[in-house]
């Protein structure tokens, strides 16, 4: 309780120093067609110390003086896919230096160009493009997982950015939806990834690494044999830095897809996108400091029951597993951390807030249909 305390008073307090530089609020209505109904941010600027921009009548993505942060944006997650976003530019030394990449996938409810609309009036200012993702690259090599919610094939959508992001963008942040940023972002971006590493993350070489993969996966001499020269450690691949140059020179896509086609045709693995990433991975990451994953806030993938935070400092909030806290909020069964995601919460959706979740998911379905 003490740590979470802790954690508040630091938000509060950052919220209270940066107020100076946000420009109003006001509710943006349903009129994009999404029917989902969201705040406009306030309008966060550069500090007098940020790099200007090369060309700040027109922001494009090749600008090397920009940070490339990649997301995924569905129907599903949009609410806290707004959160993460808002949580971003309100602790960013240089907010008006991000350049967002998000990724659409090309059957949900809400297409592309709505969302597009939807970004645009909650955040004015806010660089970004929209990328469609197209599902029937990846929808046959899916296997069944634990929790459905992990075979959406938008989940895969990190394993294309090679391919999907513009070739001028040499280097991205990937992060997932049900996260908030309570830190500036530029300090994670600013990782160096040694040795010619493609990927960095936090590693927790602690975890018990064998329950990710199966009994038959273990017991079979000739696969298992991808961790003999390594040390394999489980890292979350919700906050990932990447380097999309290594990345498509080695063509890790591909490698990718291999152990996918291999889960096909045996069980070697029980979750959804996060194993693949492991058996290239693991072992080989550029190891970054716990503080920007402080994951499984949202419980196991059963039960989503209610966690606490790791020991030590903290820079980003990571909901990952079952719960998510807009749900949890809405339902009036919040964990204690769902709080800390609460501030940054733009949704102003027609049903108010303290409705079930069941209700409130039925009122995006009848928006959307």
């Amino acid at each position: 309780m003490r740590s979470i305390l802790h954690v508040a008073a630091v938000l509060l307090l950052h919220f209270l120093l940066t107020a100076t530089f946000c420009l109003g609020i006001r509710t943006i209505g349903g009129g994009d067609g999404s029917g989902f109904r969201f705040s406009e941010a306030p309008d966060y600027r550069n500090g007098v110390e940020c790099p200007v921009s090369v060309n700040k009548q027109l922001v494009s993505s090749s600008d090397p003086s920009l940070v490339q942060v990649a997301m995924t944006l569905d129907s599903e997650y949009l609410r806290g896919s707004i959160a993460a976003v808002h949580s971003v530019l309100r602790h960013a030394s240089c907010p008006e230096n991000i350049f967002f990449h998000f990724i659409a996938a090309e059957f949900d409810p809400a297409n592309p160009r709505v969302l597009s609309k939807l970004v645009r009036s909650t955040f004015p200012s806010l660089n970004f493009k929209i990328y469609i993702f197209r599902e029937d690259t990846v929808i046959n090599l899916i296997s069944s997982s634990i929790r459905q919610a992990l075979e959406n094939p938008l989940n895969y959508a990190r394993n294309y950015l090679g391919d999907i992001l513009d070739l001028c963008v040499d280097r991205v942040i990937y992060l997932d939806s049900d996260l908030v940023v309570v830190d500036d972002i530029l300090k994670l971006w600013n990782t160096t990834l040694t040795n010619s590493r493609v990927i960095g993350a936090p590693e927790y070489c602690h975890a018990n690494f064998t329950k990710y993969f199966t009994d038959g996966f273990w017991s079979d001499p000739v696969i298992s044999r991808v961790f003999q020269s390594r040390k394999p450690c489980y890292f979350n691949t919700g906050v990932m830095v990447m380097d999309l140059v290594r990345w498509r020179e080695g063509n890790y896509r591909k490698r990718i897809e291999n152990w996918m086609e291999i889960q096909r045709r045996r069980r070697i693995y029980e979750l959804g996108s996060l194993p693949p990433f492991l058996l290239v991975f693991a072992g080989n990451v550029e190891a970054i400091d716990h503080r920007w994953n402080q994951h499984g806030l949202g419980g196991d993938n059963i039960r989503g029951s209610c966690r606490s935070l790791h020991p030590g400092p903290v820079s980003l909030l990571h909901w990952s597993g079952k719960g998510k806290p807009w749900v949890r909020l809405d339902a009036r069964k919040p964990c204690p951390l769902d709080h800390l995601w609460e501030p940054y919460d733009l949704y102003k959706g027609s049903l108010v807030k303290d409705q079930s979740s069941s209700s409130i998911f039925l009122g995006f379905s009848s928006y959307l249909l």
